[in-house]
């Protein structure tokens, strides 16, 4: 069996590698006895690769946590081939497809198969990872058409496709160190889009060599982040054969400083710069999907950082004991455990305002129906734009801080220092990240493998140098007003308010609608009642509510009469009233029967007006007129007060004979003084003598007559009631 090389850029790798033939195997779920490798391809018969090199976690890592709640997942991980006796201890690369089949489906189902579905994993292992972008699309078809066949015992398929593989590799297909393809499945734009600024500050901490963890419920996207990650450093790819253990240095021992540069060569320039930082080096450990029994490694004291991930998500619980950062891909957090860490990641301005141009470049170009292509199809914003852009940072970053070495050595020679260079550009990356770097393995290796003069090849100056403009605050506030997303809220609310007002409008319809029917229906039935007592009235011979118009109008007359009685009853008991109180006051112009004290005429008929006295004329108990006033009380008091005799203020005066009003009178007439309302009694008494000849005149010339006659006869004055109108009618 072929052993693997390690195999370095221009002058120091160049040359026939002699390939690890890719191998293939089985993983099976066994319902009992969990995960285990159920068959191997691509070796002896009887030969287990598993049991030989010590990968007793093999199967936990091809079959991931929660891959049985997807239809496919796909897993990659690194194995540790040890040393043997004619190569030394390397790092091999697995990729496995996880599928699961219905048990009722298999055309013959085996003894052993108990659950409802079985699950199995198709694994290729490889000496690099660098095709896996190709192998993932052709693994990914074999094993779907080797769970078509539904029978699980036929394996000829994959046979096939394990001598597919070693022939091209035999062929020197996987052996040709070109660029054009090996980042296929990698993709950077959605790196960017996703993380956008933080992008950098991701890549900056990979120098560092922390201890990094990566969660993530797909196990396949949380292994190709990492990948695309690490694929930032020109040639890692590539170089990945210690990154299987912390105990593997191959890398440092075989490299050595490059002595010839050629600039039209990509690979010799990269070489020459030193390139690859070898972030997994002595003490450093990869692996894109590490399963929870591959913790005591990471807990190891030898394992000094690493960068790995994991679908379980008890590592959260524990994120402080097993990572210094941990990148949360289900929320697209970065959560920064130790603070040194956190300040030597603090981007700079220069920084901020070089990764806010790339991720301007990709959001602008984004096409949401192919992620990994621009819409404009052209190089801007594309993942060659995006490599390159890292490529040149990271020159000018190891240029700069060769001149920075340089500044150091040489502060107190002013002739040593590159007059176009202001300063130290070191600063532009920011001093605390230099500080940092300077302490950790990768720089070691790169500053003692490296001439001292790298800025004399590449311009020591940072891609965006400069301190804060207003450009570079306008760009960071749209760029937060951008992450708000304001756009897509508001459409988001615009939405929910129409549906809402839909829905109101509907139910306010509705509403109105069954309000209006039932108004309806009561009509109705009001009405069908109305027909029915209309009907049932006619059936009995009279109307629902019968009515007598004789009847009704002979109410109407009775009720006219009654009150023309009720009023000519009370004319005729104030006539009555009049004749008897002119009865009394005969033979004077204003008579007193109806006063106190009134003036009267002497019986010749001769008129004194110096005689007259005022009095006022009782009102009727039941009727007041402008002819009869009401009686002063003030008057009657002050005749009181004067001695006259009082007299009773109702109709019982009336009860008195003709002869002692006519001698109240005279009495009145001579102990009296003149009264100052004379004129107006004069004028009372006179428009009562003017009735009383209306009521009695005919016959009678002058009220003396009147007087004697009413004297002869003497009636017999009585108080009479007020008749009702029923006596009257």
């Amino acid at each position: 069996m072929a052993t693997p090389r390690s195999s370095t850029s221009g002058e120091n790798g160049e040359g026939s590698k002699t390939g690890f033939v890719p191998l293939v195997t089985v993983v099976d779920f066994h319902h009992h006895r969990g995960p285990e490798v159920e068959r191997w391809f691509g070796v002896e018969e009887g030969e287990d690769p598993a049991a030989k090199y010590d990968w007793t976690l093999l199967p936990f890592m091809a079959l991931s946590d929660g891959a049985h709640a997807s239809t496919e997942d796909f897993s990659y991980f690194t194995l540790l081939r040890p040393a043997t006796d004619d190569s030394p201890a390397t790092s091999l690369f697995g990729i496995s497809c996880t599928r699961q089949l219905d048990a009722s489906q298999l055309l013959v189902r085996p003894s052993d198969v108990t659950r409802s579905t079985v699950q199995k994993a198709v694994v290729v292992i490889a000496d690099s990872p660098q095709f896996f972008g190709m192998l993932r699309e052709r693994l990914s078809v074999v094993t779907s058409a080797w769970f078509a066949q539904r029978e699980f015992s036929d394996t000829e398929i994959l046979r096939r496709f394990q001598e597919s593989l070693a022939d091209e590799k035999a062929r020197g297909q996987m052996n040709e160190e070109v660029d054009r393809d090996q980042y296929l499945g990698m993709s950077l734009r959605e790196l960017v889009r996703e993380f956008r600024w933080q992008t950098l500050v991701l890549l900056k901490c990979c120098l560092l060599q922390p201890k990094m963890l990566f969660f993530g419920s797909r196990c396949e996207r949380l292994c190709m982040m990492q990948f695309s990650l690490i694929s930032l450093i020109p040639g890692l790819l590539r170089n990945l054969q210690d990154c299987a253990g912390p105990d593997l240095n191959n890398y440092e021992k075989k490299l050595s400083r490059p002595t010839s540069l050629r600039t039209s060569d990509r690979n010799s320039l990269l070489s020459y710069m030193g390139l690859p930082l070898q972030i997994f080096g002595k003490g450093s450990l990869f692996g894109p999907y590490t399963p929870l029994q591959q913790l005591d490694i990471l807990a190891d004291f030898g394992t000094k950082s690493y960068i790995v991930g994991s679908t379980n998500s008890l590592l959260l619980q524990q994120k402080d004991r097993y990572s210094d950062i941990l990148i949360n891909l289900d929320e697209n957090t970065i959560n920064i455990t130790s603070t040194s860490l956190r300040t030597a990641l603090a981007l700079s301005h220069s920084d901020r305002r070089w990764i806010d141009f790339i991720t301007q470049e990709v959001n602008d170009t984004w096409d949401d129906a192919n992620p990994g292509r621009p819409k404009t199809m052209g190089y801007r914003g594309s993942e060659e734009f995006i490599r390159l852009q890292f490529e040149e940072y990271l020159l000018s970053l190891i240029s700069s801080v060769k001149y920075h070495n340089h500044l150091l050595q040489n502060a107190h020679n002013p002739k040593a220092l590159l007059p176009h260079i202001e300063g130290d550009p070191s600063t532009d990356f920011s001093n605390e990240w230099v500080e940092y770097w300077m302490k950790t393995e990768n720089y070691r290796i790169w500053n003692s493998h490296t001439d001292g003069h790298l800025f004399d090849i590449v311009e020591p100056r940072h891609p965006c140098a400069g301190g804060l403009t207003i450009d570079d605050v306008q760009r960071r506030i749209q760029q937060q007003v951008q992450d708000l997303h304001l756009d897509e809220r508001f459409a988001v609310g615009k939405e929910v308010l129409g549906r809402n007002l839909a829905a109101g409008r509907d139910k306010a319809s509705t509403i109105f609608n069954k309000l209006y029917a039932d108004m309806e229906a009561l009509r109705e039935a009001q009405r069908k009642r109305a027909e029915e007592t209309q009907q049932v009235a006619e059936k009995n011979g009279s109307a629902a509510y019968p009515v007598d118009l004789g009847k009704a109008q002979q109410t109407a007359s009775s009720v006219g009469a009654r009150a023309g009685a009720y009023i000519g009853s009370w004319t005729a008991w104030a006539g009555e009233k009049r004749k008897q109180g002119w009865g009394r006051s005969s033979g004077s112009s204003g008579g007193g029967g109806w006063g106190f004290g009134g003036n009267r005429k002497s019986r010749s008929g001769n008129t004194d007006s110096s005689t007259e006295k005022n009095y006022t004329p009782l009102s009727s108990p039941a009727l007041s007129s402008a002819g009869f006033p009401s009686i002063q009380m003030s008057d009657v008091q002050h005749r009181a007060s004067e001695g006259h005799e009082r007299r009773p203020l109702t109709q019982d005066s009336f009860d008195e004979s003709l002869l002692d009003a006519a001698g109240s009178v005279d009495e009145s007439v001579t102990s009296s003084p003149a009264s100052p309302r004379k004129n107006a009694e004069s004028r009372q008494d006179r428009s009562m003598s003017i009735a009383a000849k209306l009521d009695y005149g005919e016959g009678h010339g002058n009220s003396t007559g009147a007087t004697t006659e009413s004297k002869e006869e003497k009636p017999e004055p009585k108080t009479e009631e007020p008749k009702t109108a029923e006596s009257t009618t």
